[in-house]
């Protein structure tokens, strides 16, 4: 069952996808709910997030999409999104003859400590433990490793604090990429790459956060963003 404020909130977000087929910046959503700050919102958007009724999608900003609606705004339906459904092996259902189960291709990455998602914190150097990945995330000839989020500058781009970020090494990233920088050879950041002229901007996906603009001497990125890892 919702509160109020969360059942404002999914209606708010639903008319403006309805209308605009975008949804609602953080500070509209503040505006049309009268709260006083954007940490309610984001204490609503996970909480409707949790709940099932949205989802935040990664890799892009003011990205939310409505899972489902409550009976009072439609319903119990599925909106934009049908799950697929995968056979079960319940005991009146036996597996057909001839066939195998489909084995999960799974892959060890070195968990190279923590990665700041919020203030740039001191270059990550070491291995601090191992994670398994599914081999599809991690496909072609590059190196790969992960890092654990610290921080919430990303949250809008579904990247919570906590969370294990899977990095393909790279030196390059175009515009807009989710990039892991070092900063003057001293700090990394988990941000958004943009090129200005001879400068690179690294953007959170966190109003609260201001986008930091350097020389672009100054940054190095050391892999891309292609893939996250989330526990509960």
């Amino acid at each position: 069952m919702l509160t109020k404020k969360q059942l404002d909130l999914l209606e708010f977000i639903h008319k403006r996808l309805q209308v605009d087929g975008v949804p609602p910046s953080f500070d509209e959503m503040k505006v049309a709910l009268d709260l006083r700050s954007k940490s309610g919102i984001h204490r609503l958007i996970t909480a409707l997030e949790e709940r099932g009724f949205i989802r935040r999608l990664a890799h892009r900003a003011r990205a939310i999409e409505i899972v489902k609606l409550p009976e009072s705004l439609g319903g119990e339906s599925t909106v934009g999104f049908q799950p697929r459904i995968i056979e079960g092996d319940r005991p009146d259902a036996p597996r057909p003859a001839n066939t195998e189960p489909v084995a999960v291709h799974a892959m060890e990455l070195p968990v190279m400590g923590r990665i700041a998602a919020g203030v740039p914190i001191e270059a990550i150097s070491h291995v601090s433990s191992h994670v398994s990945v599914p081999g599809a995330m991690v496909s072609g000839t590059s190196e790969h490793y992960a890092l654990e989020v610290k921080g919430d500058s990303m949250i809008e781009a579904g990247i919570n604090d906590g969370d294990i970020v899977v990095i393909r090494e790279s030196a390059a990233a175009d515009n807009g990429d989710i990039v892991v920088a070092l900063v003057e050879d001293q700090e990394a950041t988990l941000k958004r790459f943009f090129r200005r002229g001879n400068a690179i901007a690294l953007e959170a996906a966190n109003p609260a956060y201001e986008t930091r603009v350097f020389p672009e001497e100054k940054v190095r990125v050391q892999g891309r963003l292609v893939g996250l890892i989330r526990t509960y």
